[in-house]
């Protein structure tokens, strides 16, 4: 988690944001003329943008299923031992995990929260033996197996943070 102060964005800042979120293919072109700006003074808020750090990348979603990367695990991970050295190690580990999307250290019974996506339940068998429980630092591992998806977006929700905000 961050300690960076949120960003003061106008309307159009935001605007331009939302449009990123949903399509990073779009043209300065077009992002400017849904936000009602020419080419040039867009380009220079999306480049603001970026040096303020508030756009740190842009990607291209797969589709899982067409890849044959169907079986999906919400695990739940509790180190044997949760000390400074054991929780660096653990995520070090993490970072070189392909199967691993997301990982965050949480508070209450477990250390982590996984995100593990995978071919099927033989290769998670596979990546929770040769990896997880290979390190020696995990004491135990709760796996739900995820039957369907109701909801999953890769979108910040601008709404919280613009809501309040005047155009300028």
């Amino acid at each position: 988690m961050s300690t960076k102060p949120p960003l003061d964005l106008d309307s159009v800042d935001a605007k331009i944001l939302d449009l990123i979120q949903a399509d990073a293919a779009l043209s300065v072109a077009e992002i400017a003329d849904r936000v009602g700006l020419s080419s040039s003074p867009c380009w220079r808020r999306i480049k603001r943008l970026e040096e303020l750090g508030v756009i740190t990348g842009r990607v291209t979603l797969l589709d899982r299923e067409r890849l044959g990367l169907t079986f999906e695990v919400i695990a739940s991970v509790k180190l044997q031992l949760p000390t400074r050295e054991n929780l660096e190690r653990f995520e070090a580990a993490v970072t070189h995990w392909p199967e691993v999307v997301d990982c965050a250290t949480v508070t209450g019974a477990v250390d982590y929260m996984l995100r593990v996506v995978t071919t099927d339940m033989h290769a998670y068998d596979d990546f929770l033996r040769d990896k997880i429980l290979s390190l020696g630092l995990v004491s135990d591992v709760q796996s739900r197996i995820v039957i369907r998806v109701a909801k999953r977006t890769t979108a910040a929700p601008l709404g919280l943070v613009h809501a309040g905000v005047q155009d300028r």
